[in-house]
């Protein structure tokens, strides 16, 4: 049977085409954004997932187990620490520490447990002045700001024999065990640059990050001892070859009972902060052993 519709004319068969095309385009064009759109996400969670085996691989460098023994950098001795004298740090053999295996501690005239290592110095020598510091704890970045450079000239001066030994209980507060790290780079340091040792704790304490925070990246803390004179330690900084070390030294920090840094000790005997300027117990320690 015949329609009694009117056929369409050019014109409206031409519309009808173009507006098929129309639909067909968009229908094409939203493919094609959620093409580029899934593409996209994939690209995002790739990059993702790659940062996060690399700071899966970070974090374990930083906060992961380490074995409980290992090599003491050129210039660490047996208890743990660094020796400033007259001549720069002082020579120690090759050795290596194990945390499982301290020195035993000594005890002061009223009991209390001493650090080993401590001595008196007998008449006409350096008196004896040993440091626990920690590279994130504040109150050590004042200390040396107040007594730094007096330290560092009664050293130089052979007046006092000053051993620095570096803890890192605040591993506890930093993400990436900042003290461990930077205890680290301290070693390298020692171990291939001793003269430039003092410059590099100094420059270190000056830039000390804020306690709690994820500290100096391993590369800044190469770039501050670069420019201390150490030349380059980004590979050391970036290793954990010391970190054995500093393990080993921050247990006998526990299990001599330290406390807390900063924690100075002269000819045997801790210092009272809050009872005696350091400078004026040295100087009379000085002049009583000449």
């Amino acid at each position: 049977m015949a329609s009694n519709a009117p056929r369409p004319n050019k014109a409206e068969r031409t519309a009808s085409a173009r507006e098929q095309a129309r639909k067909v385009y968009e229908q094409q064009q939203a493919a094609s954004k959620r093409k580029s759109l899934f593409l996209k996400l994939g690209v995002v969670v790739a990059v993702v997932v790659i940062i996060a085996v690399i700071a899966t691989i970070i974090v374990q460098n930083n906060k992961g187990s380490f074995p409980d023994a290992g090599p003491a950098p050129a210039h660490g001795n047996q208890y743990g620490g660094y020796t400033l004298t007259a001549d720069g740090l002082a020579e120690t053999p090759a050795a290596t520490v194990d945390k499982n295996q301290i020195p035993e501690a000594g005890t002061s005239a009223d009991g209390k447990k001493l650090p080993a290592g401590l001595k008196a110095a007998k008449k006409g020598e350096p008196v004896h002045v040993v440091v626990y510091a920690d590279m994130s704890c504040p109150i050590c970045k004042q200390f040396e700001a107040q007594y730094g450079a007096d330290l560092t000239k009664m050293s130089k001066d052979g007046d006092i024999e000053l051993e620095y030994r570096i803890a890192t209980f605040l591993d506890r507060t930093s993400p990436t065990n900042y003290s461990s790290r930077a205890a680290n780079a301290v070693a390298c340091v020692a171990d291939s640059k001793p003269e430039a040792f003092n410059d590099y704790l100094t420059a270190l304490f000056e830039q000390q990050p804020e306690e709690g925070s994820e500290g100096l990246p391993n590369a800044k803390l190469a770039e501050i001892a670069e420019q201390s004179g150490a030349g380059d330690i980004s590979s050391c900084a970036d290793g954990t070859k010391f970190r054995p070390w500093a393990q080993f030294v921050n247990t006998t920090f526990n299990q001599y009972e330290v406390g807390g840094t900063p924690a100075v000790y002269v000819n045997g005997k801790e210092w009272d902060m809050q009872s005696q300027d350091l400078k004026q117990l040295l100087d009379e320690a000085v002049a009583a052993n000449k």
